[in-house]
């Protein structure tokens, strides 16, 4: 149910492509100024929802509003209310930051004179004023797609849908990116964040919703999800693949649970409570009988476990869907 701490709120969302669901059943609720992170596999359905959220394509069965506005009744309401950034920065390469500004500021009916100072702002908020007069061909992909961003803030959205924002850059450029998102939810700004980093999805996001086959199967914070797979995991290589029994047992000692072992590597792992302790008593253990090691560390849980746990080895390719999508809209 939609509350006036909620951005976004989806229940049962529906689209079918011929004989494919697309979505089937979705359900999400996103927090007014946060960071949210929509995470899954290929053909999961995150473009199918996001494009029903951002009134690009009607949805077939349930109810979604954003912004307080019902994206089925009054989706010119919705548009009013948002913003979007897609995976290429559709700005003017000929045109320099101030005119692209100036451009799209004009396109959403500002006049003149406040179409110039809101690219003013803008300018500033994200950083590019030493280059606002400088043609867009000669910015970094970072300032692009600060740029690209900036655009998509011409009339303050209080929702800003993100696909996949900062791919094809290199992590200077994402850096920016990040450090602009931050900066916009510091604003007021709720983000709806699709990334195919699952790393970007950890910086950035205060709640992650996995989705796989149109249903949101998992929806938490970062931090409960990666505590979810498991317990912190030593790993220990020996240089000596005859030392592995002895570096199973040492392992064995301190392990909640039964240690794996790879004899190829001369690897052993296993989870474990106390990280650091563990980690102490096996390497002295092992350094005590003289067992030389090519490497020992402890390991925390990823979004990649998280992943890779909820989602299987699902790899469908949501070409198609993409392409009747794009009719469709």
């Amino acid at each position: 149910m939609p509350t006036p701490e909620t951005s976004i709120a989806a229940t049962g969302l529906r689209k079918i492509y011929g004989d494919k669901r697309a979505l089937d059943g979705f359900d999400l609720t996103v927090p007014r100024g946060t960071v949210y992170g929509l995470l899954g596999p290929n053909g999961a359905g995150k473009t199918t929802a996001v494009r029903i959220l951002a009134t690009l394509i009607r949805l077939d069965g349930g109810h979604a509003e954003v912004a307080g506005v019902d994206v089925a009744r009054e989706p010119r309401n919705v548009r009013r209310r948002i913003g979007l950034a897609g995976q290429y920065a559709a700005v003017d390469e000929i045109l320099t930051g101030r005119q692209n500004l100036r451009m799209f500021a004009r396109l959403f009916h500002l006049s003149s004179r406040r179409a110039q100072q809101r690219a003013d702002e803008l300018l500033e908020q994200f950083e590019l004023t030493d280059a606002a007069d400088n043609g867009v061909k000669e910015y970094s992909g970072g300032m692009r797609r600060r740029l690209d961003l900036a655009a998509s803030m011409i009339l303050t959205p209080d929702v800003l849908f993100m696909d996949e924002p900062t791919t094809g850059l290199d992590p200077r450029g994402r850096n920016e990116v990040w450090r602009a998102v931050r900066s916009l939810v510091t604003g007021g700004t709720t983000v709806l964040l699709t990334t195919q980093y699952l790393d970007e999805a950890d910086q950035l996001a205060d709640r992650i919703a996995v989705i796989d086959a149109g249903r949101v199967i998992a929806d938490d914070t970062p931090a409960a999800l990666k505590n979810s797979v498991g317990s912190d995991r030593i790993d220990v290589v020996v240089q000596d693949p005859a030392d592995l029994p002895a570096a199973r047992k040492a392992v064995t000692a301190v392990a909640i649970g039964e240690p794996s072992s790879d004899e190829a590597e001369g690897s052993v792992h296993a989870p474990v409570r106390d990280r650091v302790g563990a980690l102490t008593e096996v390497a002295r253990t092992l350094q005590e009988q003289g067992i030389v090691l090519d490497d020992i560390g402890l390991r925390r849980p990823t979004l990649d476990d998280v992943f890779l746990l909820l989602t299987g080895s699902r790899t469908d390719d949501d070409t198609a869907t993409s392409a009747k999508e794009d009719a469709t809209a």
